[in-house]
């Protein structure tokens, strides 16, 4: 009774768009769900003209595909020639994740939070090096012209004026300040022309240093120093082991890119020989969010997937990891696809997703979250943030998101410009980077991009989907199936390429 009602809701749905043969019966489809089999038919017909028919060879032919998505459940032996170095090695790691807040609502939330933000940040923009003797904006009017001050704000506003310089609003805990860059000559000053170049770059909702000297009712600024992560050496292991990085694996999506991802899988085990000498160092993986596709993300995405149910699009993930060898620890934070709320910082998956799903090696994390390997501090953030970066520093691209990352890195905060990117308000702000990581690692915009700033790594994960309608419409052009490996003795970063072969 239950497969007569599956067909006939079928037949009901296709009405008009597809007429099924009397040669299909209810067993034909008796272990499909319902928004599969339609989509996949819709799906097979479409832009074909005249009248349609489903007959049962052509169904049979349709759940094929449907069966081909799904990865069975086997254990990937690994040849006896794989020695892997990683196996040999016990895992050393410490993970430390984002303390997720009920949203707040109340004007009072909105303020403990933009001035833990603003605490936070002063603190450390206290430490830099150049910052000098801060005074409070209070203070300001009681040193005469001429004088040389510092202050911290966090910026209201960016104003260009008529004669081309750049007017700053900024407050802080005690009052606000009016911060002009005037706009030098050819051959001005050095100081006053890097200053200017600078503050082309500044954004609404970060906290900065500002040098200048005091002409009421302004501050002429001279210097601007960024909360920025200091100089440092990049962290290396006596332990010769490698970190694979990797992000936006989509699936659920008809264009993850299924082969392939099973071609990353198989080269762990040690099944490819390409760069095979790699494989048997990685130990641990950071997955950096939008593992699924999800569902209802935007508007006719139905159209675009292949498994219509949120539930299963996590099993099908979770079948994939577990081919995954056992001594590999695996680390997941969500993305905006995934099945938790939009906002950042974005918690861990919850229960319900998960399921019966449990792998000893398989830890699940917010985003952000920081895992502590080896001694390398590596931060991971799915990267949300970065389109409204790009959107408004100049010198950011999607061609190079390394670029929107290092800027990320300098202001020590996740998601700077507030209500581009949608953040959770609660008392405090756990989007400011207090640690300076070794390792900073992001996804979200499907282009893979490796950079070095300050003795910090910049990695972004790409994606393993396929160049979508929308990216084409944007002339986004993303670097699918290339997965970044850092080697930790060495400091050598590889990317191996999984594309056609």
């Amino acid at each position: 009774m239950e497969n007569l009602r599956t067909l006939t809701e079928l037949a009901s749905r296709l009405n008009g768009i597809v007429i099924i043969s009397n040669d299909i019966t209810e067993k034909d489809i008796e272990k499909y769900e319902i928004e599969e089999i339609y989509s996949k038919v819709v799906g097979a017909f479409e832009g074909i003209e005249g009248i349609k028919i489903l007959d049962r060879n052509k169904l049979l032919e349709i759940m094929k595909t449907i069966d081909d998505k799904k990865p069975d459940v086997v254990e990937i032996l690994q040849p006896l020639s794989f020695k892997s170095l990683a196996k040999e090695v016990d895992a050393n790691y410490k993970i430390k994740v984002a303390r997720v807040e009920k949203t707040g609502t109340s004007i009072g939330d909105f303020t403990s939070y933009f001035n833990d933000r603003f605490r936070k940040l002063k603190e450390i923009l206290s430490y830099r090096r150049n910052t000098g003797m801060i005074i409070t904006t209070d203070k300001i009017s009681q040193y005469t012209n001429g004088k040389e001050i510092s202050v911290v704000g966090i910026v209201n506003d960016k104003i260009i004026t008529k004669k081309g310089n750049i007017l700053l609003n900024i407050e802080d805990e005690e009052g606000a300040a009016k911060i002009l860059f005037i706009k030098p000559e050819k051959n001005g000053r050095k100081d006053l022309i890097d200053a200017f170049e600078s503050a082309k770059k500044i954004i609404t909702d970060e906290v900065i240093a500002i040098k200048g000297r005091i002409s009421s009712p302004f501050v002429i600024a001279n210097l601007i120093l960024f909360p920025d992560v200091p100089i440092h050496q990049i962290k290396q292991t006596e332990e010769d082991l490698a970190i694979a990085f990797t992000s936006d694996i989509h699936v659920g999506s008809k264009l993850f890119l299924e082969k392939e991802f099973m071609r990353f899988i198989e080269w762990l085990n040690g099944n490819v020989e390409y760069k095979k000498n790699i494989a048997a160092k990685v130990k641990y993986i950071v997955f950096g969010g939008d593992i699924v596709d999800g569902i209802g993300i935007y508007p006719e995405q139905d159209k675009e997937l292949n498994i219509l149910d949120i539930y299963k699009q996590y099993s099908t993930f979770f079948r994939y990891i577990e081919m995954i060898p056992d001594y590999i620890k695996i680390f997941v934070i969500p993305g905006n696809h995934d099945a938790v709320q939009r906002a950042d910082p974005q918690p861990i998956l919850s229960n319900d997703i998960i399921g019966d799903f449990k792998k000893e090696n398989v830890n699940f994390l917010t985003s952000p979250s920081t895992v502590e390997i080896n001694g390398i501090k590596v931060l991971a953030y799915h990267g949300t943030s970065l389109d409204s970066v790009i959107h408004n520093i100049s010198g950011c691209s999607y061609f190079k998101p390394e670029t929107a990352m290092i800027e990320v890195l300098k202001r020590r905060h996740f998601s700077p410009i507030y209500g581009d990117n949608p953040i959770n308000p609660g008392k405090s702000d756990p989007l400011v980077m207090n640690e300076v990581p070794d390792i900073l690692h992001m996804g979200h915009v499907h282009k893979n991009g490796i950079s070095e700033y300050h003795g910090t790594r910049i990695i972004n994960s790409g994606t393993w989907q396929a160049r979508t309608n929308y990216q084409i419409k944007l002339g986004h052009l993303p670097t699918p199936s290339i997965l970044p490996v850092y080697e930790t003795k060495t400091g050598i970063m590889n990317e191996i390429e999984f594309n056609g072969f």
